[in-house]
């Protein structure tokens, strides 16, 4: 075994100059940064106390290679190791003693900023409040610069508003000594020799990480991809990034010109997500277990692998990734989306089914040569059978992989063959039975955001053309996401919750809440409404704004409103709502069916959005600002949760005795794979209550003003 490693000693100095050199690089089968910072600031205190924090294991390579610098500055030397194990650890060591900031598991340019404190030697993540107190160093990045000069600054900015004797000057002195020496810490570092083949290594690689972070079948996947196709990882590596980024972003973040990125209004993939259609698509394959097995070239009975089997299946997976992030294909298969009424991601409740619809799509462009506008309808149609009954929310893998076999016994090349499989699905699926039974019972929730046959009903009122609550304006055009945020326009209560409290005694928040209790219309309706009764206000509304006639119908219609709605009882109002809109949903899908409709918009990303965007805002900033207090109460936007998390004095989110430093890991933590953080949480203690985007949103216009 000692001709596969040997240990060495590395002393941080001799670790971060190998990394900021690029001589210590990531190989391609690591994972991105994505520890919190509280568990760098625990990092760095462990090193400061001489506590053992782990060794390291690195991958000596026999000449140059490619590999994934850490951090965004450039390199000077080419890779002469690769870091195993230990990524995480030294990418904080890197960020927090050069101030460089590192690229994150969300593809974001992160500094990390950790602030000390020399009297009770004690460090934190930097907080607005650490960093204007005289009693602490901002950034301990630059003791490590500088510790003479740091010192200087510290004690000239602390003298202003305190008493300093020699005494405490010396202490401080010895102080950021000890601190400066955090740079002689030394680690053994296990290295494993040159000689070691690259399979062999990832498997080392798979064993290590397993113990710490449960690594998925799609993490194994492209671990296997790094080692035998390495080009093919990163081009999944970069589809996801760039769905972040505009092109103008793109190239400007890569320095050269990026004519086309897959952002849109709908998903931001990961490299283990679009995995999904590539297998797909390729393999034939949901269950990502069998595909890596396959991969592999290993026979399931005897346990030994065939390179033969293993070239041939790496060949599938080549051809499917070329079509599947072919830009022509993403962008029609975008349009799919836009068709079926979803205008942006709010209404995506599983980014599942948009990529197992994509996968599908491209099985019947590229394996059955179905004329692309055919195509689109149909899978508009499938898409909102899919979204709509939750088909890919529970066991996804084992759905795709039945609809997978469905496809696999009909003829390769026949259009028809494709087309009367996927109507007759849906035909299975969109039952009279549906439509009048099972679908108004899925209203009964009083979660807008996560509920499927909510986020139908909407997508229905688009393809219906149908106008605001009230208003002479369209539903499509208040959910346009090109557009400069209005906030004007939400969805209100029809009952208003007043009303409903303090007249018919119901407290309830799900039941006051409820989506059938819900209708698209502007603040002024809202207002107008106020807190009266329905049979007080719709009168008025309906005099005021000329509201008869065909006019009048299609307001009812298309907002559900039962005859004589306004005075019944309010579970009868919800009651017969739900039927109602149910039957709207129904009449969306339908309208899908006639060739002649065509949407306004149909998904696709304007080249120049005007969207007001959180990038940039921090947790930090919303503090520094007074939009957060330290001790605010954040709970979910869906209202069936029940979370209660806390903003920190840290300026960090604090749930379960666990802090978060980003509102998309704490999102995560609360077990919700698929809302974006900014728009989970929302300051509970507010009304009406503001999601920090919102917060974020108000932060970014004020400093525009």
């Amino acid at each position: 075994m000692s001709d596969l490693f040997k240990p060495v000693p590395w002393t941080v100095q001799n670790l971060v100059a190998a990394v900021e050199s690029g001589a210590l690089r990531l190989p391609d089968i690591q994972r991105p940064f994505v520890w919190e910072k509280v568990k760098v600031r625990d990092l760095v205190d462990s090193i400061y106390r001489g506590y053992p924090v782990g060794e390291l294991m690195f991958w000596n390579l026999p000449g140059n290679d490619d590999a994934k610098a850490i951090g965004v500055d450039p390199k000077t030397q080419a890779a002469k190791a690769k870091i195993v194990d230990g990524q995480q650890r030294l990418t904080s060591l890197y960020a927090v003693m050069t101030g460089e900031p590192v690229v994150d598991d969300e593809y974001r340019r992160e500094p990390i900023r950790i602030a000390f404190n020399p009297f009770a030697e004690r460090f934190e993540v930097q907080s607005a409040a650490l960093k204007k107190s005289p009693e602490w160093v901002p950034d301990i990045a630059d003791v490590f610069e500088s510790p003479l000069r740091a010192r200087k600054a510290f004690i000239k900015r602390y003298a202003e508003s305190h008493d300093l004797d020699e005494e405490v000057e010396e202490k401080l002195e010895e102080v950021f000594a000890r601190l400066h020496g955090l740079k002689d810490y030394t680690f053994t570092v296990i290295e494993l020799q040159s000689e070691i083949e690259r399979s062999t290594v990832a498997d080392v690689f798979v064993r290590i990480n397993s113990e710490g972070v449960n690594l998925t079948q799609a993490d194994f996947i492209l671990t296997w991809l790094s080692v035998f196709w390495d080009e093919g990882r990163e081009e999944l590596e970069r589809f996801s990034r760039h769905s972040r980024l505009t092109p103008d972003a793109a190239s400007e973040r890569e320095s050269k010109q990026v004519p086309w990125t897959p952002k849109n209004h709908y998903i931001a993939p990961e490299p283990g997500r679009l995995l999904r259609v590539v297998v797909a698509l390729g393999q034939n394959r949901g269950r990502l277990r069998n595909a890596y097995n396959a991969l592999r070239g290993r026979d399931p009975r005897t346990g030994e692998i065939n390179t033969q089997q293993r070239d041939r299946e790496l060949e599938l997976l080549k051809a499917a990734q070329e079509k599947a992030l072919n830009p022509t294909n993403w962008d029609d298969f975008l349009r799919v989306l836009g068709r079926a009424g979803f205008r942006s991601r709010k209404m995506i409740t599983s980014d599942n089914t948009v990529l197992y619809t994509y996968a599908l799509w491209l099985i019947g462009l590229t394996r059955f040569n179905v004329d692309r506008t055919a195509l689109r309808d149909l899978m508009a149609r499938w898409f909102f059978m899919s979204q709509t009954t939750g088909r890919y929310t529970n066991s996804p893998e084992t759905r795709i992989e039945e609809d997978l076999a469905r496809f696999a016994d009909q003829s390769a090349g026949n259009p028809g063959a494709f087309t009367d499989e996927v109507e007759r699905v849906i035909g299975t699926f969109m039952t009279e039975d549906f439509w009048s039974i099972r679908l108004p019972d899925d209203f009964i929730t009083s979660s807008t955001s996560a509920s499927p046959a909510y986020q139908a009903y909407l997508a229905a009122l688009n393809i219906l053309d149908a106008d605001l609550f009230a208003l002479d304006e369209k539903v499509r055009d208040w959910m346009d996401p090109s557009a400069a945020t209005n906030k004007d326009v939400e969805g209100h209560h029809i009952f208003p919750r007043a009303h409903l409290r303090d007249e018919l005694k119901i407290t309830d928040i799900k039941r006051i809440n409820q989506v059938a209790n819900i209708a698209p219309t502007d603040w002024a309706t809202n207002n107008l409404i106020a807190d009266r009764p329905p049979n007080a206000y719709w009168p008025e509304i309906v005099q005021a704004r000329r509201l008869a006639g065909e006019v009048l119908n299609r307001q009812q219609y298309w907002h559900s409103l039962p005859e004589n709605w306004e005075s019944l009882p309010y579970e009868e109002f919800l009651d017969k709502r739900r039927h109602a809109m149910a039957l709207v949903v129904r009449d969306g899908f339908l309208r899908l069916s006639d060739p002649s409709y065509q949407p306004m918009v149909e998904g696709a990303t304007p080249t120049a959005p005007v969207e007001v965007r959180v990038e940039g805002v921090t947790l930090n900033d919303l503090v520094g600002a007074g939009l957060l207090q330290i001790g605010d109460l954040l709970i979910p936007a869906n209202p069936e949760r029940d979370t209660i998390a806390e903003v920190t004095d840290e300026a960090l989110i604090a749930l379960d005795e666990r802090t978060y430093d980003s509102p998309q890991r704490a999102a995560r933590a609360d077990g919700d794979e698929n809302s974006d953080g900014w728009d989970y949480w929302v300051l509970g203690e507010e009304d009406p209550p503001r999601t920090l985007r919102q917060l974020a949103e108000s932060l970014q216009r004020a400093q525009a003003a």
